[in-house]
Parts: structure tokens; sequence; C-alpha cells
């Protein structure tokens, strides 16, 4: 398949990361997830750390000091704010623009639905899961007791959802900002993965 970019939202625990894994490997395409990170960390040469950090976060107090076209302007190193996580993320969206112009890719998470919106052939995803399902797969995951995974779950879905509006002005949640929203609870990883390829094939054939 050819000019595709697939985005994915994800709620913690809704195994978006695992669909976008699959999906990659279905469609033969790129998969880029932490990636992202390592890819800016090279590019603009601010240590891996600080971009760890401010991945998917935003400081408490935190205000945006400039407002551009994400991905099209980052500061020199001589600036005061070159490594402010305004710049960390303009660095992110350079690099999420760089591997959609490049090719097939899938991208998790960091705004890229929104820093592709006027892209084309960019298909956005928005995958969730009821708590119950959530709650279920982290645990599997991480080994953690129930209650624990509860409030990991919470705690990461409001910290991205505060990233997503500080940097879009958007609701993380409204099904508006993605072409098709996935409900995993009761149907699997792999099923999920057949609905969204389904779905891509019906777009490209204009169904």
């Amino acid at each position: 398949m050819s000019g595709l970019v697939i985005t994915i939202a994800r709620g913690f625990g809704s195994g978006g990361r695992t669909i976008g894994k699959l999906l990659a490997k279905r469609l033969d395409c790129g998969y880029y997830d932490n990636d992202l990170i390592k890819l800016a960390s090279e590019e603009s040469g601010i240590n891996i750390a600080l971009f760890g950090k401010a991945d998917e976060k935003v400081r408490s107090g935190l205000f945006r000091r400039y407002n551009r076209s994400y991905g099209e302007y980052v500061l020199s190193p001589d600036s005061d704010e070159f490594v402010s996580d305004d710049n960390l993320f303009n660095y992110q969206a350079k690099i999420i623009k760089e591997i959609a112009d490049k090719g097939d890719a899938v991208i998790i998470g960091r705004c890229a639905d929104y820093i592709l919106r006027e892209s084309p052939g960019v298909i956005r995803l928005f995958i969730y899961a009821d708590e119950d399902t959530c709650v279920k797969n982290v645990v599997e995951l991480y080994g953690v007791i129930p209650t624990e995974a509860k409030k990991t779950i919470e705690k990461i879905d409001k910290s991205r959802a505060a990233y997503y509006k500080y940097y879009t002005k958007r609701n993380w949640y409204d099904v508006a900002n993605y072409d098709l929203c996935v409900n995993t609870s009761g149907i699997g990883f792999e099923k999920a993965v057949d609905i969204i390829v389904d779905y891509i094939k019906n777009i490209r054939e204009g169904k």
C-alpha cells in the first residue's frame, strides 16, 4: 500500500501500541513510537532524556510561549528556549512530518493526528476500551494489582489528554478528531486490526 500514514491515539491499556505494531506488520510499513524521541534527539542534538521527560506530558504551570506551524519552526541552539518543552515538541513534529513525507507509516500518539491534519493520505485512529478491559490488560502486561492498574490508567490518560489539549486546543476524547474509533473491549487486538484494515481498504476503494 502506498501513500498511507496511520496515526494512533490510544487510551492506556486499550492495546493501541500492540495494534499499531500488528497493523504495521500487516500493511508492511514503518512503525514509529519511542523511535520518534530518538530521531528528534539525534536531529536536534538535545539529550534524549529531556525528550523522555516531556513525552506526552505537560508540566504544571507550563504555558505556550509561541504558536507556530508545528514542525516548520524550531529554535536554534543559541536560543534560551532551545530545550523548552515547546521546542522539543516542535522537533518531534518535524520528525513526524518527515516520516509522513517519506512513505507508509504507523505513528503512535504525540498529537500526530493534529500535526498531519492537512496532509493527504492520513488516517487518524483512536483506540479505546472499557475500564475493566484496560485494567485487565495492564495487570497482565505489568504484573500490578487491579487497584494500582486503575490508578495508573487514570493518571496516564489524564496526562495524555492534557498534552493533547495544550498543543492542539482540542479535546483528546472528541471523536470528531478521528476518522475511526475502535473499542477493543471483547474483540481482541487481531480483530481490531481486521476492522481497521477493512476500513482502510474501503476508503482506498472509494466505498
